[in-house]
């Protein structure tokens, strides 16, 4: 796939991948493909769970039990 940019965005291209340490414009290319399939998936994450029916109330005894099933995990 080749892609062709104005100047103005290649130069951008250029800056970031000297500035951050990437080896290739390509590379920083598909670091932001990945990023945005990320961003996706979190959003349909997000979407999910605003459409699904409301469960019990959360108080702080849900965020202690969440917090010790989280530090079981990885222990």
């Amino acid at each position: 796939m080749n892609v062709s940019l104005p100047d103005g965005l290649k130069s951008f291209v250029d800056e970031q991948v000297a500035a951050r340490g990437y080896s290739t414009s390509s590379e920083y290319v598909r670091e932001l493909i990945r990023k945005d399939q990320e961003r996706e998936r979190l959003r349909g994450l997000l979407l999910d769970g605003a459409a699904s029916a409301p469960t019990a109330p959360v108080d702080d005894g849900y965020f202690d039990t969440l917090r010790r099933r989280v530090r079981q995990r990885q222990a």
